[in-house]
């Protein structure tokens, strides 16, 4: 049996993701903070149809994330799919001049070291698999950088080229890396960005396996 384990899970996106993922047959790992609005979303899945089950994982503690995902591959099913999409701290965006050494801390914990221990854990079952894919979502500074979001635009830029080295290495063993940037807020809704409209987005990635980077809206959105 294999998941999709959903690092970041809230009631917009990650719930979108679950239910799409969780019509074609799909497990759901859920990861987040809090573990009540972890179970409340597992409640909701679960009376969509949806076999959830959440794990609580701070991103910016790579051990205690990689123990989580370790837990969920046992608990639900070696993680096939995994999806990154924390939503980055508001202080994360200062201004490029505001911006010090310590103030990358955050962003660079968050963008860099969860993404790659949530992938180094995830990894050795995807190769037994012979299969997999690995989607990270980010916001348009990972395309265009913006002066007044200094933590967001570097550390994007770094978990892209970690996303993009995985994607031309992976490739040989049948394992899927893709990014889709969001530019501007998610918006129930919306054409283009609505949670459900970008989960069947996401589910697309996963099926055609086309490609690295995707955009979900114009970056002027």
């Amino acid at each position: 049996m294999s998941s999709i384990a959903i690092v970041g899970a809230g009631p917009g996106l990650g719930a979108a993701v679950a239910r799409r993922f969780g019509r074609e047959g799909f497990d759901v790992a859920l990861f987040a903070r809090d573990r009540e609005r972890l179970d409340a979303l597992v409640r909701d899945l679960g009376e969509a149809g949806v076999v959830a089950r959440g794990f609580v994982a701070d991103v910016r503690r790579p051990e205690e994330l990689a123990r989580a995902l370790q837990r969920a591959a046992d608990e639900v099913g070696t993680v096939e799919v995994l999806q990154y999409s924390p939503v980055p701290h508001r202080d994360f965006m200062r201004s490029v001049l505001d911006t010090g050494h310590r103030e990358l801390v955050g962003p660079i914990e968050f963008s860099v070291y969860g993404p790659v221990a949530a992938v180094q854990q995830v990894l050795p079952g995807m190769r037994r698999l012979g299969r997999g894919t690995i989607l990270f979502v980010n916001g348009g500074t990972a395309a265009v950088p913006h002066t007044e979001r200094a933590g967001t635009s570097i550390a994007f830029a770094a978990e892209t080229a970690y996303g993009h080295l995985l994607h031309e290495r992976l490739a040989r063993e049948g394992i899927h890396v893709a990014q889709l940037v969001i530019p501007g807020a998610i918006t129930t809704g919306h054409a283009r960005k609505d949670p459900a409209v970008l989960a069947e987005t996401l589910w697309g990635l996963h099926r055609d396996r086309r490609g690295f980077r995707h955009f979900a809206d114009d970056l002027d959105s």
